[in-house]
């Protein structure tokens, strides 16, 4: 379908949600009030690493106002967590705590204040142990164990692959650059804190109202941690007031929530307090990072090694695939005819990291687009035509056999440099400094790639990733049942947008119901960019099988061919003979007394294209965005404070449906990113964690954000829906490392670390006018013998599996 032919899609419409939002109507989770409700709180360890003596509840359950008390004696002895491989959390702490934070009982109760008063008079008996609270530690200490599996000591996973013979690359180059780099935890900082509300019924079936941005694999936990029938259970994903990945695994107040409301009859709520979402975390992995990347002359590279270590914290969580990502992703950037990769995830006693905005690819984003830059310095290139100059290919397969489909990456480096005027402000490497008196400007470029969506899901089946059920009614609407839960991204828009495309309505007149275990088919949750791909073919193609129908029954009134038939402005008819058109109720009408109740189903799987080796399931997507960036500050050499100017981000989007969504999408990434670089990080003090409210955790505020510049270009991906790919994570990924080179340009010192501070920057000035190398970062790697690699042959170059352009229109 040509772009021009389109009426909804491509059109700057407003979510189909925001009216509700802005006038304050949208009922989240903790907004929700049933009759005879309980409010429930959690006890949480003092203890970073401890063992649990013995708990005593009777002064809690004695308090006039408690209506329960349970502990992890209460609950079945049955460990969960996300990952199939990775089950090692307990919703309440039996025998071990293993983080400041972890939940050791709860307590329902009239209302939060009384539940609050109960905790405090639960005695619990610790025998501390030795806290273990970086890499270093962990590592050094094999005798103190976090937990009994893993890949050793306090190794949660390790991982070594091998794409090609390294060496030979390196030995081919005229360049070898090794480089090591730290990036600093950081959390997602959702307005919305965790809520939850349960309700055990008399029936003996359960229904958990959550904040959730996978509400199948909450129902599925439920089931098997609180052993009753999945049958009987049911999941309701309230709408989510910010989640970027912080929402993805299931926690431990949910589980709570129920069980209290199983034992005390009344529904029962938990919302989570701000220090507590803290704790809670479950966000980006602080990672240690070596690379070493062959160049030629020309600047293309040979081969690269890439090894990370990650501080996991205290549990599983998605870290198995984390640890993956933080190499998988690296080879679809730029043409990387061989590659290495080595990663392990380490088990720390700190709140536990998974999934934020980027899922384990931002580090080594950081890492590959800092030493680019020095890499084009040495060989004294422009480093936009450099990053111009090796942009892979598109309908190729990478070093570690990832397909790729679509690349815009030239024309977003080509849109930034122009609009940002890279010539005329990059003015070479030897350039003097632009600026007055101590404040120097400077400009930065980097690039990066992510996935529209994940090729395997967590547990493997060979069913639908994602599902969805349309109904037209006799009125003229038509309802889209999906299981995806809108984090505010806009899925939900997406899901009426793209059924009002093909079947020729107004979006208002879709009304889409989400996630609800009990009534809407199975999706897989809001991660890896998968939603308005795997949705949106679904959405497509159960509003096809409707509009065939549909066409089938006004043709045989028309007495014409179905091929004749189009279907636009709520009517369908004959373009030559629109007078005779039937309104879409009309058409309903008949379709539904030709065929009986108009309801179809569409569903979606990814392509098979892991790669045929250990590990080859992570990393797989049916295609991949890419994003260019142009940062411009300036730096106070006598203050070390970056001041953003203008930030220039072109994304990839395959195609836009709704542009002014993706801006928006594209402008928060920006946001998150400033925030990652300049000032974000979740720390710990003596097993506490350094700050942790809204108040001192820093982040942007407007006053922060500079002017962010947003291109959007538009590849037409035959694997997305109408072209389309994802918007929500990749812009983010190049805005870090192009502050960092930025930073460069301005005042010549490299700060090999995020968060960038004015501190870091005052130190690196001081360590060039005393002529010593002007970096400051890591300066030593943990001792770590990874495993021997699996080698694989190199799949570079080679062309991609057959692609089919899907039939949308």
């Amino acid at each position: 379908m040509n772009k021009h032919e389109f009426s909804v899609i491509g059109q700057p419409l407003p979510k189909i949600d925001a009216w509700a939002k802005v006038t304050g109507e949208t009922r989240y989770a903790d907004d929700l009030v049933l009759p005879r409700m309980a409010h429930a709180r959690l006890l949480r360890s003092p203890h970073a690493h401890a063992r649990i003596a013995a708990i005593d509840t009777s002064r809690a359950a004695a308090l006039p106002g408690v209506y329960a008390v349970i502990t992890g004696a209460d609950l079945p002895p049955v460990k969960f967590g996300i990952l199939p491989v990775s089950q090692d959390e307990e919703a309440l702490c039996r025998e071990k705590v293993r983080m400041v934070g972890d939940a050791v009982a709860a307590v329902a109760a009239l209302d939060e204040e009384t539940a609050e008063r109960a905790c405090e008079l639960v005695e619990v008996t610790y025998e501390p142990l030795p806290a273990l609270m970086s890499i270093e530690e962990s590592l050094a200490h094999p005798e103190v164990r976090i937990h009994e599996y893993g890949d050793g000591p306090n190794v949660h996973k390790s991982v070594a692959l091998q794409f090609g013979d390294v060496e030979a690359a390196f030995a081919a180059a005229d360049l070898v650059r090794e480089d090591v780099f730290f990036y600093e935890g950081n959390t997602h900082l959702p307005l919305e804190q965790h809520a939850a509300v349960a309700h055990w019924g008399p029936d003996d079936k359960l229904t958990l109202w959550s904040s959730t941005q996978t509400p199948h694999y909450v129902h599925r936990l439920l089931a098997k941690i609180l052993a009753v029938p999945a049958a009987h259970v049911r999941v309701i994903a309230a709408p989510v007031g910010g989640g970027f990945g912080g929402k993805l695994d299931p926690f431990a107040h949910e589980i709570a929530a129920c069980q209290l409301s199983r034992l005390c009859g009344r529904p029962v709520k938990i919302a989570l307090t701000r220090e507590e979402v803290f704790y809670v975390h479950r966000g980006r992995h602080p990672v240690l990072m070596w690379l070493k990347t062959g160049f030629t002359r020309a600047g293309d590279i040979t081969g690269s090694h890439l090894r990370t270590w990650l501080d996991g914290g205290a549990y599983g969580s998605y870290g198995v695939a984390s640890t993956f990502y933080t190499g998988a992703i690296n080879p679809v950037t730029y043409k990387m005819p061989v590659y290495k990769f080595e990663g392990a995830r380490i088990f720390t006693n700190k709140p536990p990291c998974g999934p934020k905005r980027g899922h384990g690819t931002p580090q080594p984003r950081f890492a590959l687009e800092c030493q680019i830059d020095r890499a084009a310095e040495q060989l004294g290139l422009d480093p936009a035509d450099l990053r111009r100059r090796i942009v892979a290919e598109p309908y190729t397969k990478t070093a570690n056999h990832l397909t790729v489909t679509t690349i815009g990456l030239g024309e977003c480096l080509d849109r930034v440099v122009e609009a940002s005027g890279w010539r005329e402000k990059w003015r070479g490497w030897n350039a003097p400094p632009r600026g007055r008196g101590p404040v120097r400007r400077g400009v930065g470029i980097a690039c990066s790639s992510y996935m529209t969506g994940a090729g395997s899901a967590v547990y493997w089946n060979n069913m639908p990733h994602s599902g969805v059920v349309l109904r037209a009614d006799r009125g003229g609407g038509v309802a889209i049942l999906c299981g995806a839960t809108d984090i505010g991204q806009g899925s939900d828009s997406i899901l009426a947008y793209l059924p009002a495309e093909v079947l020729g309505i107004d979006p208002k007149d879709v009304r889409v119901h989400p996630a609800d275990t009990d009534l809407t088919p199975v999706d897989l949750g809001s991660y890896s960019s998968r939603v308005t791909l795997m949705c949106g073919v679904a959405a497509i193609q159960a509003a096809t099988r409707l509009r065939e129908v549909l066409f089938q029954a006004v043709a045989a009134k028309l007495e014409v061919d179905p091929s004749r038939l189009v279907a636009r402005d709520r009517k369908v008819g004959v373009p030559d003979d629109w007078d005779r058109a039937l309104t879409f109720a009309q058409a309903v009408e008949l379709g539904e007394a030709m065929h009986g109740v108009l309801a179809f189903a569409g569903s979606y799987a990814p392509p098979k294209r892991a790669g045929k080796y250990k590990g080859g399931g992570v990393g797989p997507s049916p295609c991949y965005s890419y994003s260019a960036c142009v940062v411009e500050l300036s730096v106070d050499e006598d203050t070390g404070m970056v001041e953003l100017h203008d930030v220039w981000l072109a994304h990839d989007v395959g195609r836009a449906l709704n542009p002014l969504l993706v801006e928006g999408q594209v402008e928060g990434s920006v946001y998150m990113g400033i925030g990652e670089a300049l000032m974000e990080e979740q720390v710990f003090r003596k097993h506490v964690h350094k700050t942790p409210s809204m108040l001192e955790y820093k982040s942007p505020t407007t006053l922060e954000t500079p002017a962010i510049h947003t291109i959007l270009v538009e590849t037409d991906d035959p694997e997305g829906p109408f072209g389309a790919k994802e918007a929500g994570q990749g812009p983010l990924l190049p805005v870090m490392p192009a502050i960092a080179n930025a930073i460069y340009d301005a005042v010549g010192v490299r700060i090999d670390e995020v968060p960038i501070t004015s501190e870091k920057v005052l130190r690196a000035l001081d360590l060039k006018r005393q002529g010593k190398p002007a970096r400051v970062g890591p300066e030593k790697l943990p001792l770590f013998t990874f495993k021997t690699p699996l080698v694989v042959e190199s799949a570079f170059g080679q062309p991609a599996d057959a692609i089919t352009r899907r039939p949308f229109a």
